[in-house]
């Protein structure tokens, strides 16, 4: 039996890079998924286009996650077509890299609105769904520099840190009511980013993973399956990284 066959998901930012991956990957193990895209509508489109072809329940919203009204709008439509929400990621996020003496106002709050803000508004409405369910799990994506920082990317590492504050304090909340909190941290992830580093630049980033290569997206969405799954039922409150031994 699929892992997640009869769970409703909802992903943010799931046309592209790990969201993609976590929306395949929730789909092929059985779940309806409804994704958000803010940009790509006709990827986004395709992406649900390609699964309801097999016979999956994959939708595609147009959602803007870092805006509040629109967080209250995507949830319950999604509960109205599929009856409940069994799981939420968070997956939507920017950068906007620069240091900080030269970072301003709008490269700071652009960043955490998109990152953290995104996190309060789509949690603030899911989780009136898990109570009343009394089940739920909620998985946020974080990142590695969330946790050790990086010179460059104070915003983005202020928010990603925020974001693993922010799920133990859930976590802790509603415990009871076996709703689950949890974190996923990645590190470098192949995506369009990395193809375009030359091999200096993937030799200096690699010369501290112990694994000695870029993870893939699907990787980072195994994760999300066994978070989502019945499999983690008794975790709850943690930040796991998928990042090669980077993180040690």
């Amino acid at each position: 039996m699929p892992l997640l066959e009869g769970k409703v998901a909802i992903v943010t930012g799931g046309s592209r890079g790990i969201g993609r991956a976590i929306v395949d990957a929730f789909a092929a193990e059985g779940a309806s998924v409804a994704f958000t895209y803010l940009s790509s509508r006709e990827k986004a489109e395709a992406i649900a286009a390609e699964w309801q072809a097999k016979g999956s329940n994959v939708i595609a919203c147009y959602s803007d996650a870092s805006s509040y009204v629109h967080a209250e709008s995507l949830v319950p439509s999604v509960l109205e077509q599929f009856g409940r929400i069994d799981i939420l990621v968070n997956n939507a996020g920017i950068t906007n890299d620069t240091l900080m003496l030269r970072m301003d106002e709008e490269q700071w709050d652009s960043v955490i609105d998109t990152n953290l803000k995104s996190v309060f508004n789509m949690t603030k409405q899911c989780i009136k769904v898990m109570l009343r369910q009394k089940s739920g799990s909620l998985i946020h994506m974080s990142s590695v520099v969330g946790i050790f920082g990086n010179a460059g990317q104070a915003n983005y590492a202020a928010s990603k840190a925020g974001i693993i504050g922010f799920s133990k304090s859930i976590a802790k909340e509603v415990g009871s009511r076996n709703i689950r909190s949890n974190v996923i941290a990645p590190g470098f992830i192949e995506s369009d980013m990395t193809d375009e580093l030359d091999e200096n630049m993937r030799k200096a980033f690699l010369a501290n993973v112990p694994l000695k290569r870029f993870g893939q997206a699907m990787e980072v969405a195994s994760l999300a399956v066994f978070l989502a799954s019945e499999m983690s039922s008794y975790i709850t409150g943690q930040t796991i990284s998928v990042c090669g031994g980077l993180n040690t």
